[in-house]
């Protein structure tokens, strides 16, 4: 009886420890790894040294579970982003955290866009609403402008991650746009004028500078909206 007792209370000391917390970060660090097809409750019992009882006790299923770990790195940019900074800078800031984000946690860009409802997606909208109304953007037009900031975010973030994911992780990016920079220079010009000209820039640019560009065209038309027109 002594004996049960004892690895019963192990047992209930193991499972009061294992928060969600502990499985979401688990699961981070096996989906980065690995991807999503890895992310199994068996692979998760191995890395956590416990039983899928124990898991399920917070987490109901996969998709419960996928949806944690994309609220938890999307609460982490959200929160890093300064309280006090200007509108545009917020917004610009945001922008670049999902990026950032998306780009060292590819699953999250595939998750957002396969469940657009859940509380990760709330949270970048809302952040993104929040300072267009600070930065007086009329009401008629916010959630217009809210959409096609957090679409452009979301497009370019996840496009930019599924792209790095189609290389091997040791090729050098310089060297390899440098080549499809040579293939759009062997085009007829006259039928490709302008990949012709921008063909330099392909090798020489800044995926981050070029993502935030595209943030300040939009809020520079977001800019232009009449506040008294209907």
């Amino acid at each position: 009886m002594v004996l049960m007792a004892t690895k019963t209370q192990r047992t209930e000391r193991r499972t009061d420890a294992l928060s969600k917390e502990r499985i979401v970060e688990a699961a981070i660090e096996i989906l980065d790894a690995d991807g999503e097809s890895a992310l199994t409750f068996r692979a998760l019992t191995t890395r956590l040294a416990t039983g899928s009882g124990a898991i399920y006790w917070h987490v109901a299923n996969k998709n419960d579970l996928l949806a944690a770990t994309t609220n938890d790195v999307i609460a982490r940019v959200m929160t890093d982003v300064a309280s006090g900074a200007e509108p545009r800078e917020a917004i610009r800031a945001i922008a670049l955290g999902v990026f950032d984000a998306i780009d060292a946690h590819p699953w999250v860009g595939a998750q957002l866009s396969r469940e657009p409802w859940q509380s990760a997606m709330l949270q970048i909208f809302e952040s993104v609403g929040g300072q267009l109304q600070a930065l007086g953007v009329p009401e008629r037009a916010q959630f217009a402008s809210a959409s096609a900031l957090v679409n452009y975010i979301l497009g370019v973030a996840g496009q930019n991650a599924a792209n790095a994911r189609l290389l091997p992780r040791e090729t050098d990016r310089t060297a390899f746009l440098a080549t499809v920079a040579a293939r759009w220079a062997q085009h007829d010009p006259a039928e490709y004028p302008f990949v012709h000209q921008v063909a330099t820039q392909l090798s020489e640019h800044d995926d981050r500078e070029q993502f935030l560009a595209g943030i300040d065209l939009i809020l520079a038309g977001i800019g232009t909206i009449d506040p008294g027109s209907s």
